[in-house]
This record gives structure tokens, C-alpha cells and sequence, in this order.
């Protein structure tokens, strides 16, 4: 009976009620796209920043992260496959790599670069550089004087596939060396800070080239699910914290760690920022319905109707306005998500602002159970309890004031 009236009452002036329920839908659907637009900012950040030769989790010898030189790499690195074999879980993927910072040159330019020696067919299924390649082709394991340059540094260079580039570094020994490599290939990143400081050349050319034997600076590791705390720790276990050290992407993404953070605070201000927006349109809205509907009150109470069954109704009929608002604004949201998921939204215009604030070129809007279920939470709940105020209004009058009201 509550309900049957509830929905008869708010349709008695249309107009009022289609102001209400275009505030809860503008509400509801502005809080789950300003979440998941904030969410696909993050999740396009991190999963750069991991593809970016980061991975899940990163094995160093202890030392190499605050003082990234040859000499700090790890000159035995068998303790640490013996450990990732024994450890890793089905489905998870690791790289051994050579990095150091180098100077590329060609006949015009010259430019401070981080030289990465990689296995090409291992690389493949754990970075970007797999899927990254734009022109030419890919590495090859046989591929002594082969180097991949990005397409930024190409173009910086005035250089193109086919023509040389002289990499220049030191050695184990501490001796300036210096190598000419054939460029065979192009790629393309989300970064252009990435295309200009990375050239990958393959692991026996950078350790031939450096004199490093078999040594390694880095291990690599992807992990499928949420896994890498727990194979972070595991490994830790297994190898002598004075020799290795061992990385989640969190320790090494600091930047990244703190926008989760940021973010997640960002999320309940706008919440509030919405509600207070929206709770002002509510209670005006309902009180105007509540004064217009005095003498109807009174009479209910004059016939037997207690205060608590009026309060009741009135919230009753609120609630049926942000049920029906937030089913509207969550369709509208679901439907402007789904659009925007096909080509995302491209900011390759403001790719240098982009790009400053470690943002990809494309955002596609990325809907989570949590951020929904805050936005319809927020709007169902606290709307009920800003409209206790109108209905405790309506079930304060007495039937004489409220058949005198005229």
C-alpha cells in the first residue's frame, strides 16, 4: 500500500519530480563516470609503467637501485633462477636484462640513452617491446650489431632503419667502449620519454660489449593476478638480502603508489562534493511537496495516522524518486562507458601535458565493483537521510494547523 501511493503521490506534479530525478540521475551518473575515468587513468598508468621494463617484480644485487652501474651487477645470476624455478607460479614469465646508462650517436646528434640488452623471444611475453615495434623488425637472438631505437629518438636523430648508431658506455673494467649497431627497427610507446631514452640491443651484444660475461643487472618478473607480494616475499626468503635485493612495482613505481592513494581520497571528496549538490535539490524540492500537501496530512492524523507512518510515506516516496533516478543514471553511465571503451578518449593533442603528468595517450574509463557501488550507496542512502527532514516536517503539524493551513 506504502508503495502504491508513494508512486501515485510523486507523479501528482510531474514537473517537480522530473527536476528531482534529473538531479539523482545527473548524480549517479557524474560519480560513476568521474570514478572510472579516475580509474582508467590509473590502471592505463600502472600497466605502462610495468610493460615499461618494470614488471611485477624486479630482482637487483643490493646496491644496483642507488647506484644503477655496471659494477652492481649481479655476476652470478644462477642463485636467482635456481630461486625464481622453485618459486614462481604456473603462468608467471621473468626476463634476465642488461641495463646501463650509454651515449647513441649518429654523424649529427649525440644523446644520453639507457642501453638494454635483452633475449628478443623472453622480452616479448613480459614488456612492451613486443608489441611495440612500428617499423623494421624485431630482435633476433643472432643479432650481434642489431639495436632498436624509438621512433622519438629516430626523429631527434634525423635517422632512419637501415643507417648506424654508435652506442658508447663503460665497461666492468671502468674503460670507455663503444659499438656501432644497425638499426633494424622502430617501435612505438605510450611516452614519447620512453621512445628517447630506451635502445635495446640483445643481452650477449651488452655483454660482449661490456664485458660482463653473463652477468646480469636486472630480473624481471611477470606474475598472473594479484601475486606479486606474495612471490616478492618468497623470493626474498630464498636469496641473502646482503647480496639481492628484491622489488614490487610499488617500491619501484613510487609515483604511481602515491596517485592509488590520492586517488582513492579523490574518490569520497567528489562523492561528497556530488552530494551536497544534489541533497540541496532534494530537500527544497521535497519540502515544497510537503507544504503543498499540509491539509492532506492533517487529515490523515485527524483520521488515526500516527506521525511515524506519515514520516514513513514521505520516505517512501523518496525513495522511489532515487531508485528510479539511480537505475536511469547507472544505464546512462554503463551505456557512456561502453561508447568510450571502444577508442577511449585520445589526448595525443595534449600528449606533452599527458605525458608531464605520467598520463597515456588514450584513457579508456574502467568501471569497478567498489566505485559503483560508493556512487549508488552515496546516493540512496544519504538522500534518505537528508529527506528525513521534510518527511519530520510533515509529521510535526497538527490536524488543526494543518486544516487551518491554507
Amino acid at each position: 500500500m506504502y508503495l502504491q501511493l508513494a508512486w501515485r503521490n510523486i507523479w501528482r506534479n510531474p514537473r517537480r519530480t522530473t527536476v528531482i530525478l534529473l538531479a539523482v540521475i545527473i548524480g549517479v551518473w557524474s560519480l560513476i563516470i568521474e570514478n572510472a575515468l579516475m580509474r582508467g587513468i590509473a590502471v592505463g598508468m600502472i600497466k605502462n609503467g610495468i610493460a615499461t621494463l618494470t614488471g611485477h617484480v624486479q630482482i637487483h644485487r643490493q646496491g644496483y637501485r642507488n647506484d644503477p652501474v655496471i659494477e652492481n651487477s649481479m655476476t652470478d645470476p644462477q642463485t636467482v633462477v635456481a630461486a625464481l624455478e622453485k618459486h614462481l607460479p604456473p603462468g608467471a614469465q621473468w626476463v634476465g636484462r642488461v641495463r646501463v646508462n650509454g651515449i647513441a650517436s649518429n654523424a649529427r646528434h649525440s644523446s644520453g640513452v639507457t642501453i638494454v640488452g635483452i633475449d628478443p623471444a623472453a622480452e616479448t611475453q613480459v614488456s612492451f617491446i613486443g608489441k611495440a615495434i612500428t617499423g623494421g623488425r624485431q630482435l633476433k637472438t643472432n643479432d650481434p650489431h642489431a639495436i632498436l631505437v624509438g621512433q622519438a629518438l629516430l626523429d631527434k636523430f634525423e635517422t632512419k632503419i637501415g643507417h648506424k648508431l654508435v652506442l658508447m658506455s663503460q665497461d666492468t673494467h671502468q674503460e670507455i667502449v663503444s659499438r656501432a649497431f644497425q638499426i633494424v627497427g622502430m617501435f612505438k610507446s605510450e611516452m614519447q620519454s620512453t621512445e628517447k631514452q630506451f635502445v635495446f640491443i640483445t643481452r650477449q651484444a651488452a655483454q660482449k660489449m661490456l664485458q660482463l660475461n653473463h652477468g646480469l643487472s636486472e630480473v624481471s618478473i611477470i606474475v598472473p593476478g594479484q601475486q606479486a607480494e606474495m612471490v616478492a616475499s618468497r623470493i626474498k626468503e630464498s636469496l641473502s638480502t646482503e647480496t639481492f635485493e628484491v622489488h614490487t612495482w610499488r617500491e619501484l613505481l613510487p609515483f604511481m603508489t602515491a596517485y592509488l592513494k590520492i586517488l582513492d581520497a579523490f574518490v569520497y571528496i567528489w562523492c561528497l562534493v556530488v552530494f551536497i549538490a544534489m541533497s540541496f535539490g532534494i530537500v527544497n524540492t521535497t519540502l515544497m511537496a510537503v507544504f503543498e500537501r499540509i491539509r492532506e496530512f492533517g487529515l490523515l492524523k485527524s483520521l488515526g495516522m500516527k506521525p511515524w507512518w506519515i514520516i514513513r510515506q514521505v520516505l517512501t516516496e523518496s525513495f522511489l524518486l532515487l531508485i528510479v533516478g539511480s537505475i536511469i543514471g547507472n544505464i546512462l553511465a554503463f551505456l557512456t562507458v561502453y561508447i568510450l571503451s571502444g577508442r577511449g578518449i585520445d589526448l595525443s593533442a595534449l600528449a606533452a601535458g599527458a605525458e608531464f603528468a605520467g598520463m597515456t595517450r588514450v584513457i579508456f574509463p574502467v568501471i569497478t565493483v567498489t566505485d559503483w557501488s560508493i556512487a549508488n550507496l552515496v546516493v540512496i542512502v544519504l538522500g534518505l537521510v537528508v529527506s528525513i527532514y521534510p518527511a519530520a516536517k510533515a509529521a510535526k503539524f497538527t490536524p488543526v494547523e494543518a486544516l487551518a493551513h491554507v
